[in-house]
């Protein structure tokens, strides 16, 4: 991508809307727009970029737990939340609406009732058993306030994953695969997580647990143990001074949500009649499991995570171009160009600053602000060496590598994250 051809332009100063450290500089780099009412935010292409990436590391992982996916609809009827009790007590409220013939829907804050409904037409039997299902959809959720960016919003896109199961043991396992997964999907997107025990809110389960990024912004409030690591939402303990596994020194600390799993058992299963046989004939009622990630949230948390006061540090695997690129050497961008088209070539995804009516300064500040991992410098004094600047988005030193030697260097780079 060349930046002259790029739909956005970069902020110098912070807009009014931002209300925290990601929501300020996503919106100043041009990865999402300006609020067009409370919580509700576009993408713009090179937010879209990242957010196709987490969304793609997170289809990856589903897929290892051998998780079917598929799509379910936005629009859910009236009768389908009623069998649940929750068309009038879903906490926050429903976005509830009427269509021209006067029927009553719900918009999709969460999706147990749709696909309870759908199981209970394919799972008759203990060979239909256990199956996983997910999809990446969006979802509406009628905050009474929506704050912090992206970090709480009205409109977002989430990945929700609903298994079921036979017995508790086949439950137990399941759940511990996915909770895994979710370790590994954070950790590919730059940051580490503690889980949390939890309350089941208007989703509901006996046994929940979110994760949480430990940071000084968060809304969450949590317990962690120093020495074994357990770890809790002051919704479940309020205030504690003894680790209850251990014994040992309990820190309390401020945290973003970024993932929730449930154990459902028969809560909605039992409402939509969801039953099997079993090898003797007999029937028993399905369990189930819910695990959800919003994709939105978690693109401000990994800006939460990585940035200094000049801009995000995306980390490589989700960042929206592996390298920018600045020429200094050449009036009309030739050798720029040659590299550009280079490195495009080995499939090492460019953004070529090839704008002319910008100072080196600006340049160089909105390589910073924008994140990318890697910024190309060719100048006189780099070409003096034949060599290119290469400098780590993450680090202040930069170094000079052959020209000739550039793109294998690279390929070897993208190959190691």
């Amino acid at each position: 991508m060349r930046f002259t051809q790029l739909f956005t332009k970069t902020l110098k100063e912070t807009p009014k809307e931002a209300e925290n450290v990601s929501s300020t500089f996503l919106i100043r780099a041009g990865f999402i727009d300006r609020p067009i009412a409370s919580g509700i935010y576009s993408f713009l292409p090179l937010g879209w970029r990242v957010f196709k990436k987490i969304e793609a590391i997170i289809r990856e992982e589903m897929n290892a737990l051998g998780a079917q996916e598929l799509y379910l609809p936005t629009l859910i009827p009236k009768n389908l939340w009623e069998k649940t009790d929750r068309w009038s007590k879903m906490e926050p409220p429903l976005f509830k609406l009427k269509d021209r013939h006067q029927k009553e829907f719900g918009l999709g804050s969460t999706h147990e009732e749709v696909i309870t409904d759908i199981a209970s037409r394919f799972i008759s039997s203990y060979k239909d058993l256990p199956v996983a299902l997910y999809q990446i959809q969006n979802k509406f959720r009628n905050e009474l306030r929506s704050t912090g960016g992206l970090l709480r919003v009205r409109e977002f896109i989430m990945k929700d994953l609903y298994s079921f199961h036979k017995d508790e043991k086949d439950l137990d396992r399941f759940y511990k695969k996915v909770c895994n997964a979710y370790l590994k999907i954070f950790k590919r997107c730059g940051f580490k997580v503690k889980i949390v025990e939890a309350v089941g809110g208007a989703i509901g389960g006996k046994v929940t647990h979110e994760f949480m990024m430990l940071c000084e912004t968060g809304e969450d409030r949590i317990f962690y143990c120093l020495n074994c690591g357990w770890a809790a939402n002051i919704e479940v303990v309020g205030n504690i001074q003894k680790c209850p596994r251990c014994g040992g020194k309990i820190q309390e600390a401020r945290a973003i949500e970024n993932g929730h799993t449930f154990k459902l058992g028969e809560k909605y299963s039992k409402a939509f009649n969801l039953k099997y046989k079993d090898k003797d004939g007999k029937e028993k009622t399905v369990l189930m499991g819910c695990y959800g990630i919003g994709l939105g949230r978690l693109m401000a948390t990994v800006v939460e995570a990585n940035h200094d006061d000049k801009g995000i540090r995306w980390p490589l695997s989700i960042a929206p171009f592996h390298v920018y690129l600045i020429d200094l050497a050449s009036k009309k961008k030739e050798l720029g160009e040659a590299l550009y088209k280079d490195l495009q070539k080995e499939g090492i995804e460019v953004l070529f600053d090839d704008r002319e009516d910008i100072s080196p300064g600006e340049k160089f500040a909105d390589a910073d602000l924008i994140g990318i991992p890697y910024r190309l410098v060719l100048s006189k004094k780099t070409l003096e060496k034949k060599s290119v600047e290469v400098k780590e988005r993450s680090k202040k030193q930069a170094r000079l590598v052959l020209l000739k030697q550039i793109t294998s260097y690279l390929k070897a780079v993208l190959k190691s994250n």
